[in-house]
C-alpha cells in the first residue's frame, strides 16, 4: 500500500517584519533543511482557522521581529502496511532533517495501485523513499551487464 502523507512543521524564522516575509523565510530554509536527501517533499503554506470562529488566519504569527510559521510538508511513501506505518515514516524521515521543529501528521491519504507498476523497486528497505529512486534502478540496470554476461567474457 501506498500512502500520500501531510505533516505540519512549526518553524521559527528570526528578523522579519511582515507575515509574508516570514512565509518566504520558512519555505526557504526548510528547503534547504530538506535537500538534497528529500527533495522530493512538497512544501506549501500551511491553513490555519480560528479554533472558537473557524475564521482563516495568516500562517505566520509575528512578535519582536521574529515569527512562527505554519508549513505543509507533503510526500508519499511506499510499501506501508497501514496508515500509522505511513505517518510514522514520514514523521522520521522528515524529522531527521528538520531538528527542533514540531511535526504534527495532519493527513494520511492512501494512493490506489494501478497494478502496472512494481512497488518493491519503488521503495527502499525502511519504505520511505519516492519512486524517482526506481527510476534510477532501471537507468543501471541498462549500463551495467549481467554478472553471467561478465564471466563468459
Amino acid at each position: 500500500m501506498d500512502c500520500r502523507v501531510v505533516v505540519e512543521a512549526a518553524v521559527p524564522v528570526y528578523d522579519v517584519g511582515t507575515a509574508d516575509e516570514a512565509v518566504r523565510i520558512a519555505i526557504s530554509k526548510t528547503g534547504e533543511m530538506l535537500n538534497p536527501d528529500l527533495n522530493y517533499v512538497e512544501i506549501n503554506m500551511g491553513e490555519r482557522t480560528c479554533p472558537h470562529c473557524g475564521e482563516s488566519q495568516e500562517t505566520a504569527f509575528i512578535a519582536a521581529d521574529e515569527g512562527l510559521v505554519a508549513l505543509e510538508l507533503e510526500m508519499t511513501v511506499f510499501n506501508v502496511e497501514h496508515d500509522e506505518h505511513a505517518s510514522r515514516i514520514a514523521r522520521k524521515e522528515i524529522g531527521q532533517r528538520l531538528r527542533n521543529i514540531p511535526l504534527e501528521v495532519l493527513e494520511v491519504e492512501v494512493i490506489e495501485d494501478d497494478g502496472d507498476e512494481d512497488d518493491e523497486e519503488e521503495s527502499t528497505s525502511d519504505g520511505g523513499d519516492e519512486s524517482r529512486a526506481g527510476d534510477e534502478e532501471d537507468s543501471d540496470d541498462d549500463v551495467l551487464p549481467e554478472f553471467e554476461d561478465l564471466l563468459d567474457e
